[in-house]
């Protein structure tokens, strides 16, 4: 069984070392991370999480991260491009506040274990299994959180790099290429910032509702957010599509209806379980 199969019909790894990780310190790193994110920061408890995105003042969205709370940092885990971006927008911003920053990406490695029978797999090894989406457990020297790059049932294992090998040796199943984790995250419509999600859009245009909370108060973009919702009006909305054929359209490419572009394509691949194109793509909502 190679990669792509066992995402889709056991489990397989995935190595993501190269993800961002950033440790937000002090005291005031609740209230910091509330003022500049779209979710509600300071009502988690150590033990949860969540998924946000960072807004400019025009709302569209700089980056996004998965956040965990911890006892004593909170964790940022973003995409490895966004990673400098995002350090350098929270340093813009730390003025008088008890906040510091520790990028420790070059000493965390990060494998996601995915697909349908990934939960036991980590039970087989003895990994403790958080419940509820975005909570994590310690496990030893390690950290399990209930996270996934794919879209399918997964965890991310964040580990100190050296213990990467043995944590390998102990899965004992197949790993995915970053290829087969694309094509399976096509396969369940789950956008990536840098390809699906990028500065050109606004917050409700990506329609990751999860990202937002409505009654957390004031933060960097939410005048933005505010009226979109008040106006109830998106001219498009990022939504997955199937595509008859097995060429995959460059990104950017636009689809068209008799006289008018109806919708343009931000990522595309060829699904052989599916034997059809997999796809997301900005819809106009017309």
């Amino acid at each position: 069984m190679n990669g792509y199969q066992a995402l889709r019909e056991s489990a397989a790894w995935i190595d993501l070392s190269a993800r961002g990780k950033i440790c937000v310190n002090g005291d005031d790193r609740a209230r910091l991370l509330h003022a500049l994110t779209t979710n509600h920061i300071q009502q988690l408890t150590p033990g949860a999480g969540c998924y946000v995105f960072f807004l400019n003042a025009q709302g569209r969205v700089l980056a996004d991260a998965n956040i965990l709370c911890r006892e004593d940092h909170l964790l940022l885990d973003t995409e490895p491009e966004i990673r400098e971006r995002i350090h350098a927008h929270l340093d813009h911003y730390i003025i008088a506040d008890d906040v510091t920053l520790d990028d420790t990406t070059a000493r965390t490695t990060t494998l996601a274990v995915e697909g349908p029978r990934s939960a036991e797999v980590l039970a087989r090894i003895g990994a403790p299994l958080p419940e509820s989406d975005y909570a994590f457990v310690p496990w030893g020297s390690r950290l399990v959180a209930r996270l996934s790059s794919t879209g399918s049932p997964g965890f991310f294992v964040f580990a100190p790099v050296d213990e990467q090998p043995a944590l390998i040796a102990q899965l004992g199943i197949e790993q995915a290429d970053a290829e087969a984790a694309r094509i399976v995250r096509l396969e369940h419509g789950k956008p990536r910032y840098g390809e699906d999600i990028t500065d050109r859009f606004l917050a409700q245009e990506t329609n990751q509702s999860h990202a937002l909370h409505f009654s957390k108060g004031c933060y960097l973009g939410q005048e933005i957010v505010e009226r979109v919702r008040a106006r109830a009006q998106l001219h498009r909305r990022l939504m997955p599509l199937d595509i008859d054929g097995a060429t995959a359209p460059a990104p950017g490419t636009k689809l068209t209806a008799p006289g008018n572009a109806t919708a343009e394509i931000t990522s595309a691949a060829f699904s052989p379980a599916l034997a059809k194109v997999v796809a997301l793509a900005y819809v106009r909502t017309a």
